[in-house]
């Protein structure tokens, strides 16, 4: 009793200071309005992604229909990514002419018409024109995307949503797979025009999703549209006050006095003018070192071999014992489906863990899936009878070799491509990395089966996993972190190779001393 009283009295002391309540520290809620805009311009990855998934089950019934030999096989698979260099080279030009948004509807249309040529196609030369105009599309859409939505999102979720091209990649990889299931049973000479002519089908909804995009603020501003520009930054950024550093940063970026309103007057509007000699011919240490980083993760992103296991998986199934035509495009879609769910781990870690952190593990686990896929193939080609274990493993790691190369290699290379180029540099830089991804792609897509048949299936797969091993010292020795910073902010983290760690390190200190424990 004595005891309540004097808890009572403890309470009720007028000048005891109250205990405040603790009031944990809240998510900041997803911007949904820019969500949206990433989620729509994202849509042209599907392009890509759709050509790649149905083309390694399509190529099954053109061999047959067509009659077409080894060599015209590897150059109708791998072609589509060197003729994708003509429309990644322009779309820097066009997206800093037209804007980021009409050049994401020229994408959409160019690659709608190359659909309906391949799906009308009687005969090679015919499917081969069909490839050259959708190749032009995908290079265009491959770039626009991630330039487009690192441009619109806010800081915080700037990784998350750059990573939805890849994400989308893989989404159409698994529609072209189900689209080669769907289709496998009509008869050959309609089946594979069906699964590439429904190809036009996304670029459609692609036009039409436009409709409800903004244009790009960084776009906007540099054409002195400052009005504008600044609507578009409340609406996609996380709070008033991030809308007017966004803002306040660009105009800094861009060369605008700060106190300008609307420079439309004051400012020529620029279209890409003097961006190649700033690029390739007088880069300063900094845009040297980004451009260095860019094109390297991009390189052995494809050099590791990503679409030739994509493409040509059917074949790897077979090689590994699996002969039923319908069997190889089930373990195929297996694949796809394996490649889109475990892609939503990045998509979602991307901010939290850092892009770097993801890049080492990603290709860590697909040099070791690599070298457990070229063991198994490399058994069952000396061995003269089925090889259970052998076949198992080859289907085990392909599955964790797709799985690893997406939650790294595959989303987290555009995300860090697209936002380490400065503003002024950023479309038409982001165009040549894109260049050297599909120049890697196509060598490799193009150069498979006669690289097996030199060195074995089992051999090919090791040599990837030479390349993925020196990727790994690559990304760990040139490629600093860029999680959390603004992307005016960006290009202060390079400027030498082996400088930048001291930059990192001296950030980290200034974070900490400022706010507690917290890191980039």
């Amino acid at each position: 009793m004595a005891a309540d009283q004097s808890k009572t009295e403890k309470n009720d002391d007028p000048t005891r200071m109250p205990i405040p309540a603790f009031d944990p520290p809240r998510k900041p809620k997803r911007n949904k309005y820019a969500l949206l805009c990433a989620f729509l311009a994202s849509l042209t990855s599907i392009l890509l992604g759709y050509d790649i998934g149905v083309m390694s089950g399509a190529i099954i019934y053109i061999q047959k229909d067509l009659r077409i030999s080894d060599v015209q096989k590897e150059v109708i698979m791998g072609i589509l990514n060197v003729y994708s260099l003509i429309g990644s080279a322009a779309a820097g030009r066009t997206s800093d002419w037209i804007g980021r948004r009409y050049t994401i509807v020229f994408a959409g249309a160019i690659f709608f018409v190359g659909a309906l040529l391949m799906g009308f196609a009687p005969n090679y030369a015919f499917l081969m024109v069909g490839r050259f105009v959708a190749g032009v599309g995908v290079g265009y859409a491959l770039m626009i995307a991630p330039v487009y939505t690192a441009e619109v999102a806010p800081t915080s979720i700037r990784g998350f949503l750059t990573s939805f091209a890849d994400l989308f990649i893989n989404f159409g990889i698994l529609l072209g797979y189900v689209s080669n299931f769907a289709f496998s049973n009509l008869p050959t000479n309609l089946g594979w025009r069906l699964m590439l002519g429904i190809g036009a089908v996304p670029a459609v909804f692609l036009a039409l999703g436009v409709l409800a995009m903004p244009e790009s603020p960084r776009w906007l501003v540099m054409q002195g549209r400052l009005a504008e520009a600044k609507r578009v930054l409340d609406r996609t950024s996380d709070s008033p006050e991030e809308s007017s550093s966004r803002f306040s940063d660009i105009k800094q970026a861009a060369g605008i006095p700060q106190n300008s309103d609307d420079v439309v007057l004051l400012h020529k509007p620029h279209h890409g003018e003097g961006v190649w000699r700033d690029l390739l011919f007088r880069p300063t240490p900094a845009v040297r070192h980004i451009l260095l980083c860019a094109a390297g993760v991009h390189f052995f992103q494809q050099a590791s071999g990503i679409d030739s296991v994509v493409l040509y998986s059917p074949e790897i199934f077979e090689k590994a014992g699996i002969k039923n035509d319908t069997d190889k495009l089930l373990a195929t879609m297996a694949v796809g489906f394996t490649k889109t769910l475990v892609i939503l781990v990045a998509t979602f870690q991307v901010d939290k863990v850092g892009r770097r952190r993801l890049f080492l593990t990603s290709m860590a686990g697909m040099i070791v899936s690599l070298l457990g896929l070229a063991t198994g193939l490399t058994l069952i080609g000396h061995s003269d009878r089925k090889m259970v274990p052998a076949v198992g493993l080859c289907i085990a790691t392909v599955l964790s070799y797709v799985s690893f190369f997406s939650i790294g290699m595959g989303p987290v290379t555009f995300a860090y491509s697209s936002e380490i180029f400065p503003l002024r540099l950023r479309a038409q830089g982001f165009s040549i990395v894109i260049a050297v991804n599909r120049v890697a792609s196509g060598v490799l897509t193009m150069t498979f089966i006669s690289l097996y048949k030199a060195v074995s299936i089992g051999g090919a797969f090791f040599v990837y996993a030479g390349i993925g091993g020196v990727g790994w010292v690559f990304l760990y020795t040139f490629c600093p972190e860029t999680k959390g910073r603004p992307l005016e902010e960006i290009e202060g983290l390079f400027g030498g190779v082996f400088k930048w760690r001291r930059r990192e390190k001296a950030g980290q200190v200034e974070l900490e001393t400022t706010a507690g424990s917290s890191t980039v």
